[in-house]
């Protein structure tokens, strides 16, 4: 799936601020068309790079510590910077828990393609 546009893009910035907004720290996420995406008042510690919409729609469907970490050990996204601010800021995301419901009008504010169901890789058991 090829998923570009500005419009998808729109919705993922608005997304990243609804699910990081309580987190602690200067970050960034990067975009797959170059967007950056900032936290915080300072100049980013860290950014993480999503080359693919596939990839942020994945991580978007589960946005926790866990399956961000899994993303970057596949080389599905990168961390560029301070690794142990990355960290810091995913040990605060442990506490946050998405309800069921502010989960799916996130992935609904990203299209239908955010529902499809996800890829099964080789490593899926």
């Amino acid at each position: 799936m090829h998923a570009g546009g500005s419009a998808l893009v729109d919705r993922a910035t608005d997304v990243l601020r609804q699910v990081f907004a309580t987190a602690p720290g200067d970050f960034a996420f990067r975009l797959w068309d170059g967007t950056l995406v900032t936290f915080g008042s300072g100049p980013p510690a860290f950014t993480v790079s999503v080359p693919a919409a596939d990839t942020f729609l994945r991580l978007m469907r589960d946005p926790t510590p866990l399956a961000f970490a899994e993303a970057y050990v596949e080389g599905a996204l990168d961390i560029e910077g301070d690794l142990f601010a990355t960290m810091q800021v995913a040990n605060a995301l442990e506490d946050v828990r998405l309800p069921l419901a502010h989960r799916l009008r996130l992935l609904v504010s990203m299209g239908s393609a955010a529902l499809r169901p996800a890829a099964r890789t080789a490593n899926d058991s």
